[in-house]
């Protein structure tokens, strides 16, 4: 079942969802494997649903999440990968500030969410950047300032995710700034493979999340 919450507690922003990708590393669809008894896809919403008034999955196969009863988009055209769903999500979202999260994050952080969001007034991506780079499917975005940009992206055909991010305004939020939304270290932590899946379920069954 997916978490119920009032209109209240929620903002005027739109949460993209996405359920795209071939998941070639694990080897079957992992927006639909469970960790802790309940789907990645599931958990994920399960935190959004109380950030957004609006949830868009963004997903080419409709099929497998029909029973989230969520409104579905699809990619405006192939070939461009996450960067595509970034841009199909963003043409049909109705508010101007979007959250993206990608489908195989189990421990998102609903405070580290709000926390980008509280930093986007100035600027059009708000992005964590720790050790590991820039984390692109777990940030903000401002529908007016990176279509634009995407568009002139994709017609001089670049595909990577931060292909646009020179053309508008970024904040990088650090370690240091995401820590204390985060004391697990794991809002972040992506199951791309088997090995990643098992121990995400570790995880859960030692914390009991």
């Amino acid at each position: 079942m997916v978490l119920q919450t009032s209109q209240d507690d929620r903002q005027a922003v739109t949460a993209l969802l996405l359920a795209g990708g071939a998941s070639s590393r694990m080897g079957e669809n992992k927006a639909l494997l469970e960790v802790g008894g309940v789907t990645l896809v599931e958990r994920i919403i399960n935190v959004i649903v109380l950030l957004s008034d609006e949830i868009l999955l963004v997903a080419n196969d409709p099929v497998p999440y029909a029973h989230l009863k969520l409104r579905q988009i699809s990619d405006l055209e192939q070939g461009y990968g996450p960067l595509m769903g970034l841009y199909s999500g963003l043409c049909a979202a109705s508010h101007d500030l979007c959250i993206l999260v990608a489908c195989d994050m189990p421990f998102i952080s609903r405070p580290l969410l709000r926390h980008l969001l509280t930093q986007a007034c100035d600027y059009d991506v708000v992005v964590p950047d720790t050790a590991d780079g820039l984390h692109p499917l777990h940030a903000v975005y401002r529908r007016s300032g990176c279509l634009p940009a995407i568009e002139s992206a994709m017609s001089s055909r670049k595909r990577r995710m931060i292909s646009f991010y020179g053309d508008v305004r970024v904040r990088t939020v650090n370690g240091d700034e995401i820590s204390p939304f985060d004391p697990h270290g794991t809002a972040l932590m992506n199951v791309n493979t088997p090995e990643q899946l098992a121990a995400a379920r570790e995880l859960v069954s030692v914390w009991n999340w």
